[in-house]
């Protein structure tokens, strides 16, 4: 990806749960912008309750980008993610309007403001054999070879993410070299757009009493219902289906889960998620915090 001189963006990123996208509207409203979603999971259509994904309510009011724009079954990866973002970013300029990036997935934030960090294309035969091998050998052991050869990326990546957990394993066995250690070498890139990167930084306990309550209405705005009709679609073995909630809500549905423990393991599993999205952050050059509450006019006197 080669440097892009305009237009600058603004950047709200924090952990799931801080209010990004309620701030973020009403900060773009005040601005005439529009919003280009940064979630790896609020891409894809019909994965709506479990994605926390921005009401309609908050859409209606702000024109959103990236937001339901994939099939569950189509890839993103952070690369195709930033190549859409460039499409959509570059329309919103033509037109006018201001740009406001949102979201909690660092990887792809960091996609779009300093391009990608080079790694091996895809061996398949390489590929198979170490899914093969995951297969067998279950989420805990591939975890702990990866925790083995690159410590980094094991803390960083969550048991249940096989798909990026391989991907590791296969830069190491291509190149001799953990994918964290590519990550250091890409750090210095210059940046593609012009930015001010916004991370909202919640009291810890004030955070985890917003996941409770946002794990709370996702059951009762019918998750397990949502994830019944996502399987009636035949979309079971889709990447979004292994995120938090949505794993969870399957236990339930397979009877392996009561829905009483399925609601604590989305809750726990959401506040592990939100510790991680804050390590991410913290490692981000030129970030600037902002301790919440906070209102559209601080952000708007910061940016003055």
């Amino acid at each position: 990806m080669k440097p892009r001189a305009s237009p600058s963006l603004l950047v709200i990123a924090g952990p799931t749960g801080a209010g990004k996208s309620q701030l973020a509207t009403e900060l773009a409203e005040s601005l005439g912008a529009e919003i280009v979603g940064a979630d790896s999971q609020q891409v894809y259509r019909y994965f709506d309750i479990g994605t926390a994904k921005p009401s309609l309510e908050l859409c209606h009011r702000v024109p959103h980008h990236l937001i339901s724009c994939l099939e569950p079954t189509e890839e993103c990866t952070a690369a195709r993610y930033a190549a859409l973002a460039d499409e959509a970013i570059e329309d919103i300029h033509s037109r006018g309007k201001r740009v406001l990036v949102v979201g909690g997935t660092g990887l792809y934030l960091r996609a779009l403001l300093y391009g990608l960090a080079t790694f091996p294309p895809v061996d398949v035969s390489l590929r198979n054999r170490l899914a093969a091998w995951a297969k067998e050998a279950g989420d805990e052991a591939l975890h702990r070879r990866l925790h083995e050869i690159d410590a980094a990326t094991a803390a960083r990546l969550p048991k249940g993410d096989s798909l990026r957990m391989l991907r590791a394993l296969e830069i190491f066995e291509q190149t001799g070299k953990p994918a964290s250690e590519h990550w250091k070498e890409h750090r210095f890139q210059e940046e593609r757009y012009a930015h001010r990167y916004f991370v909202l930084s919640p009291e810890r306990s004030r955070l985890y009493e917003a996941i409770n309550q946002r794990v709370e209405h996702m059951f009762k705005r019918g998750l397990l219902a949502e994830v019944e009709r996502l399987l009636g679609m035949g979309f079971r073995g889709v990447p979004a289906m292994r995120s938090v909630g949505y794993r969870e809500a399957l236990g339930v549905l397979d009877g392996q889960l009561s829905e009483a423990k399925a609601r604590l393991l989305v809750a726990q599993n959401t506040r592990h998620y939100a510790k991680r999205q804050l390590t991410w952050f913290r490692k981000e050059g030129g970030a600037e915090w902002v301790p919440l509450p906070c209102s559209p006019e601080t952000l708007l006197q910061r940016l003055a």
